[in-house]
């Protein structure tokens, strides 16, 4: 029998199923797992503020056939909180996400090693609106040598081409309209790699773009599609985009090819 596994932090939307839905198709037995993992956040703000919906989320994962929920505590993840966890992933935790939010990649490698030790899953998925962190869990288990098939699944978006994340849950009405800037900004993006060719005016047309909202950008990088190093190149163009809206942070990322 062929195990998936859909790890959440809970808060679920479509995003979320749209997981739990591929896992369906692609194996015999699904589980998703609910935690909020503390060793990923660099605040602890930003830790209390997270939003947890626990009942609604299992309605939510009932209703689309997931097999069985794993709902641990804390102590169940990590039983000895002091044990050092140590991992190198090279240039990964130190750009973009790495570079802005120190330790956070080292979290969420710790948790889903622990997951992968629990559950034993032959296929994870995970979704590609966090594609860094995508990056950093097939870095990992490579590393540790896990006979694990890490996938990743399409990005689930809004109407308005807002992705979708339990985050945006914290918007107010106002916020909500200003944070579709940032996938107006990918989109741009998208307009200008037709007639540029140069990824540093690219990028700093992109830049400029994104400013000219109430948006409070943290970085936009142009990378490769597939290393995600910095893209020297349109080929295999992709953009990647971290901003506040107010005091949500709000990350995505588009292929521009």
């Amino acid at each position: 029998m062929t195990l998936g596994f859909v790890p959440t932090m809970g808060a679920l939307h479509p995003g979320h199923l749209s997981l739990i839905e591929a896992a369906k198709k692609q194996t015999k037995f699904v589980v998703a797992s609910i935690f909020v993992n503390p060793t990923q956040f660099n605040d602890s703000d930003d830790l209390n503020r997270y939003p947890r919906k626990e009942k609604s989320d299992l309605e939510m994962l009932k209703s689309v056939g997931c097999d069985m929920v794993f709902l641990p505590e804390v102590e169940d993840i990590y039983p000895n909180p002091k044990e050092k966890y140590e991992i190198d992933l090279g240039f990964l935790d130190e750009v973009m996400e790495g570079e802005f939010r120190p330790n956070h990649f080292t979290g969420v490698a710790r948790v889903v090693e622990r997951f992968f030790s629990l559950i034993r899953p032959d296929i994870a998925f995970f979704g590609e609106k966090d594609i860094q962190q995508l990056a950093v869990i097939r870095r990992m288990t490579e590393i540790r040598n896990l006979d694990v098939d890490v996938r990743g699944v399409e990005t689930k978006r809004e109407t308005d081409g807002l992705a979708m994340s339990s985050r945006n849950l914290l918007l107010n009405e106002s916020q909500r309209q200003e944070a579709t800037h940032v996938f107006e900004t990918l989109k741009y993006g998208q307009q200008l790699i037709k007639e540029i060719k140069d990824v540093n005016v690219i990028r700093e047309k992109m830049v400029a773009f994104c400013k000219n909202s109430k948006l409070e950008l943290e970085y936009l990088e142009l990378v490769d599609n597939q290393s995600l190093r910095s893209a020297t190149s349109v080929d295999n163009c992709r953009a990647c985009i971290a901003a506040y809206c107010g005091k949500v942070r709000l990350i995505d990322n588009m292929a521009l090819f």
